[in-house]
């Protein structure tokens, strides 16, 4: 008995597992090292350059730690306003569309989840085909020209609040995780089919959401391309726009101005990096919050049983 009482001892104290530690694993944990690297290696010279002295940075001595520490990008950067109330702009357009489109998503992936749903194929081949087909940008922008959606602010909305891949995420994580059985329960106890979603489905679905909610945030936070073609009116150019216009004129002519209202006494380079983490830092800060329910959205599928 007591020699028993050893052995699960072992087992529970984790030595067991610290045997079982090999060089593949080594190898393994030095792999994942180096990629996480690779992600946050930037962002800390890129943070150093920001608050670092003009002379430091274009003398190339600013690697991960700042020299000669100032704030006068930042100071530049509030100033200035534009960057500000194009910030504040984007946030609300990503809170909106990121709404939306999970509201959109959500309605088509919860009926193609459903059996009962007759010709459910067929709707399901209809709406996954913009996924492989697309008209291409001179039709799209001749549409929105008919539609009056050019130079408004919609036209950085609606036209991808659906994604057939986001959808085809979530109907396959309501065929997994939402029983028939449940939804037929509910159906007995009077449930409508809205009450069912807002009651039982949304509820159970908490990882899901939360990581195609990230998905569509980053997705129109990172996007400047429709900026760009469909955008005419400044006020209405989001922040990442702005910043690509920034990093353009700077690599052009080697200088980088704001709106040209507040005189910039930092060099491009030092201004460039400070742009980049004023954008970044707000979408970085979202991910702990989501982080539990992310890394269970990705999961899906992954085990079977």
């Amino acid at each position: 008995m007591a020699k028993k009482k050893k052995e699960n001892d072992i087992v529970t104290d984790g030595s067991r597992a610290i045997t079982k530690f090999h060089v593949s694993d080594v190898v393994m944990v030095v792999i994942l090292v180096i990629l996480c690297a690779t992600c946050v290696v930037p962002f800390i010279h890129l943070l150093a350059k920001s608050v670092s002295s003009n002379t430091a940075v274009l003398a190339k001595r600013v690697s991960f730690w700042p020299i000669g520490f100032n704030l006068d990008a930042y100071t530049s950067i509030f100033e200035d306003g534009s960057m500000v109330s194009s910030f504040l702009y984007s946030v609300i357009v990503t809170l909106v569309f990121t709404l939306m489109g999970m509201i959109a998503c959500t309605c088509a992936a919860y009926p193609l989840s459903r059996k009962r749903l007759k010709g459910r194929t067929f709707f399901t081949f209809i709406l996954m085909f913009p996924m492989y087909f697309s008209a291409g940008l001179i039709p799209t922008y001749l549409l929105y020209s008919d539609l009056h959606m050019l130079d408004t602010v919609w036209v950085l909305i609606l036209p991808l609040i659906y994604a057939p891949y986001n959808m085809l995420i979530m109907k396959t994580y309501f065929q997994s995780n939402i029983p028939d059985s449940l939804e037929e329960a509910a159906f007995l106890d009077g449930a409508t089919n809205f009450q069912i979603i807002w009651k039982i489905v949304l509820p159970l679905s908490k990882p899901i959401l939360a990581t195609l909610s990230l998905f569509y945030a980053v997705g129109r936070w990172n996007a400047y391309a429709d900026n760009k073609y469909y955008i005419r009116s400044e006020g209405l150019k989001m922040v990442q726009y702005k910043l690509s216009q920034l990093v353009s004129s700077a690599s052009e002519a080697q200088t980088a101005q704001l709106s040209g209202e507040v005189v910039v006494t930092s060099t491009p380079e030092v201004l460039q990096a400070a742009c980049i983490m004023f954008v970044t830092i707000p979408i970085i800060c979202v991910y702990p919050f989501l982080q539990k329910y992310f890394v269970k959205g990705v999961m899906i599928g992954a085990v079977k049983g």
